[in-house]
This record gives C-alpha cells, structure tokens and sequence, in this order.
C-alpha cells in the first residue's frame, strides 16, 4: 500500500459473541468505534458534572437503590453471565453476591473516606488551618476482563461512581452482555442521569478508543502485555491508569499445618471457574514433611470433581477459545523437563474443557511456574522449609495473592507478612475477597494501583489541599518584608527545636 493509498475496507459494525460451552451464537453487539466511544465520554462528563455536585448522602441513596435493582435481577444478571463465560450457574450468583457486597459497602463509606477534614498544620505553619479533601476525578474509563464479568470490573465502577465520578465501560468482548445489562440496571434504578454509567462493546479498537477519549483515568484488567500497550496510549496524554494483571498465585504449607483444609483450599483455588481466576492458586510450596499426605490429598479431592455441560458440574469450559492450548502447552513442557503428573496431563485438554491436573516436582523455570496458566492445574513442590517456601513464592514476576497453611495463626500472619503478595490469605485461599474494606491489587506484572476499599474509593479521586491563614504570624517567612534577624532568629528555634525531637 503506497502512502497516499487509502485503506477502504469496511469495518464491521456488529460482532456475535458464541456460548462458550456450545459453540453456538448468543447475541450479537455493536462495534463501538471512536466516535461512538467520544460520544459516550461527551455524555458521561455532562452527567459527571451533576452527579458531582449531589450532596454524598444523595449518591450513596442512588447507589442502594443500584444495589436493591442488581440483587431484584440476580437470576437474570446471573444466567447472562453464565452464558457468556460457561461458567456454572452457581459460580455466577456467588460472583453477583460478591459484587453487592462491595457496592454496598462503597456506596456507605465514600462520604466518610472522602469528606474534608482538617490535618495538623506543623510548628511553621501554626497560623495556618489545613484541611484536605478528595474530589472526583470527572470521567473514569473502565476496561474489564471476561473471567469475572460483573465482579472484577465493579470493583472499579462501583468505587469510582461512589466518589463521584462517571463511568464509561468496555467489556470484553466475550461478554458484552453483562455489561450492557449493567448499564440498562443502572439506569432504571437511577434515573435522571443519562450517561453516567455507559458500555461501549467491541474488541481491542474500541478499548484503544477509550484509552484515547480524553478519560480522566483509565481502570485496566487484562494481561501484562495488553496492559503495556493500553499504558503506551494513555501515556500519550498522561491519562492515569490502573492496572490489574493477573498473577501466578503461591500456597505456602507448613509442617503443622491441616492438610485436609490446606487440600480442600487448593483444589478450589486452582479449580474453580476452571482456573481462570487471576488470584487463584497455580503454585505450593509444601514443607517436605507433608508434601506426598498433601499430593494425596489434593488428587483424592481434584480427581473427584465433575467436568462438563451438566448442571452439576464442579466447573465449565475455557472461556477463551485458545487458553486450553496455552494449559497443555504448560503441562507438556513441564513434564519434559522432569515434573511428575500425579492426575492428569495432556490428554487432560480436549476440545473446550480441560480436566483437573495436579504436577509435583516442577521446575522452576518451567512455563508452568513462572507464566500465568489460567486452567485447572496446579504444580505442588517440596521445599525444605518455610524461608524455601517463602523465597520460591516471592521469585515470581507476578505479585498479586498468595495464602499461607499453619497450625498456628500468628506463625501463619508472620509468614504472611514476608511474601511480596498485595494480598494474603491465612488457612483459606481468597478470603480477603470477601472482605469490602481491604484493598485488592499487586505490583510487578501483576500490575498497579488498588481497588476495593478505602484506597479503592481514593484511586478515583484528585486529593485537594487547602489552607486559610487564621492569623498573621510572628515572623511572615513568605515575605520580602521579613526583616532578616527575625527570620534569622527563627531559623535558630526551628533548628534547636529540631535537634532536640
């Protein structure tokens, strides 16, 4: 194609999204592009702009009645989200409930955590009342995953609406439809503000659009690599972002630990929905001692769990259609280099579902340990003791969750507070989850900034400072008329004052 050539392709307007337990279609959706995308961000600041000015007793009372018409359609957001992700209809009302706990909790606390309030001013600045506020951002973009739908992208745009900001939302596009019902709820339950809650559906051009709309922060959930490149176009115009990447979850199993509970824990953790959890578990680190009773234990229990369409299912297909290639991938390259298949293995991935793996002895430096599989395995290690256990969790590039298994709870809190993890759990997997007030987030490719929380609430705001002079001072040390042995003379106190403390 010469430079002065044109590309006249047609784009396509409209994409299908297809079960993933089937194959078959579901609904097709509308390719938002950038002038769709600019139209959404133009209304939502419209409605920003009111909805900041509301007092935060009346957005906490829009949020409730959000809250009350969420948890009136829970069968409907549920099934909807079922149906996209494959997920089992269980797992989806579990996602739906978790969600109105936190946005409850974020519509109840955002004027508490938020309001002005006075901070000391210090010995120089006695004369001087400061406070500190913190207001709205304006506009927040929010980009979210396919594995949790509704959960993990809330965990931004419930916060953000809480501090009183407007939301545009770009779901993935394996389901849109969550999204779109997201927004149809939002708005029956808080009418009067056209655009403040609004999703855009498309593929990867449309989250570009809204990395490029002029948002006031970006909320990003997805791959490191993808997250990279999202970055690169914010930084273009400096647009703040958030990011949640994922990671390569570490179990930590002591000797006096309960084997039963650490099992049970793990095969959920590495299981349920299929593995496609970011803080999931995908390594443990087990203490000699009990490392074959463990392995025991997890097989009994991860070779007892039904895969499959049926209802009763423990956990559904891959979701995307190329992550099983990416498990068996894992698998086969870890049993060549030496790890043991204790259940399962290659023959483990066909077609959309994979059925439960559980390796031992996998290397270290084997794909299957250091990149993030997102499929019903788990690699189970022996290590010597706890400092081993703790320094192969904390070798990871991914620094997102991690749980700890002790007899004791305060030797499992010590553990806890050496691994690098943003978050971790003592004798349960996820537990901090389920908690509204604990901030979520890593670092290192599992990406940075919080949600969740009282840090949560505060990612989406601009902290304001703010001082009144309440007298004249002594000695006006921002002035050219301070006369210089009294300024000098203020020094001196400052520096005896200073040596002393």
């Amino acid at each position: 194609m010469t430079d002065t050539a044109r590309d006249t392709t047609p784009r396509p307007t409209t994409f299908t999204v297809h079960s993933p337990a089937t194959g078959k279609p579901l609904a097709d959706h509308p390719v938002a592009g950038p002038e769709e995308v600019a139209r959404a961000v133009r209304r939502a600041r419209t409605a920003a702009d009111r909805w900041a000015a509301e007092s935060a007793p009346r957005r906490r009372d829009h949020l409730l009645r959000f809250k009350r018409r969420l948890a009136s359609a829970l069968d409907d957001v549920a099934d909807t989200i079922a149906a996209e992700t494959g997920k089992p209809r269980g797992d989806a009302e579990l996602e739906v409930v978790l969600t109105l706990e936190h946005l409850a909790w974020a519509a109840r606390n955002a004027g508490r955590v938020l309001r002005r309030r006075g901070v000391p001013s210090g010995l120089v600045a006695a004369h001087q009342r400061a406070t500190l506020v913190h207001r709205p951002l304006g506009v927040v973009g929010v980009i979210g995953p396919w594995n949790y739908p509704l959960y993990t992208p809330m965990g931004s745009i419930g916060y953000a609406l809480a501090a009183g900001n407007a939301v545009v939302f770009k779901p993935s596009e394996h389901t849109p439809g969550t999204g779109v019902l997201l927004a149809e709820l939002f708005d029956a339950a808080v009418p009067g503000y056209a655009g403040l809650l609004t999703t855009v559906t498309g593929a990867a051009a449309t989250g570009e659009a809204l990395a490029r709309s002029g948002v006031d922060k970006l909320a990003f959930t997805g791959s490191p690599g993808t997250a990279r490149k999202v970055m690169a176009v914010c930084a273009e115009s400096l647009t703040p972002f958030l990011a949640e990447c994922g990671g390569k979850d570490a179990v930590v199993v002591t000797a006096d630990a309960d084997l039963d509970a650490a099992a049970d824990a793990v095969v959920w953790g590495a299981m349920s929905n299929a593995g496609q959890t970011c803080a999931g578990v995908e390594r443990v680190y087990a203490v000699r001692e009990v490392h074959a009773a463990l392995c025991r234990k997890v097989v009994e229990r991860a070779g007892a769990l039904p895969v499959g369409p049926d209802a009763d299912a423990a956990y559904g297909p891959m979701t995307m259609p190329g992550q099983a290639a990416v498990v068996r991938r894992h698998v086969d390259e870890a049993l060549a280099a030496g790890a043991r298949a204790l259940l399962g293995g290659s023959a483990s991935v066909s077609g959309r579902y994979v059925s439960p793996v559980v390796l031992a002895d996998v290397p270290e430096d084997s794909a299957a340990m250091t990149e993030e599989t997102f499929g019903p395995t788990v690699a189970i290690n022996a290590v010597a003791d706890v400092d081993e256990a703790v320094e192969r969790a904390n070798a990871s590039a991914y620094a997102l969750a991690a749980s700890v298994f002790c007899g004791d709870r305060r030797a499992g809190a010590a553990i806890a507070a050496r691994l690098r993890a943003g978050a971790v759990s003592v004798n349960s997997v996820l537990g901090f989850a389920a908690v509204p007030a604990l901030p979520f987030g890593g670092s290192g490719d599992s990406g940075f900034g919080r949600v969740h929380g009282e840090e949560g609430l505060k990612a989406f705001t601009a902290p304001q400072s703010v001082t009144v002079r309440r007298f004249a001072p002594p000695v006006n040390l921002t002035s050219f008329t301070a006369p210089a042995a009294a300024r000098a003379r203020a020094v001196a106190v400052a520096r005896w004052l200073h040596r002393r403390r």
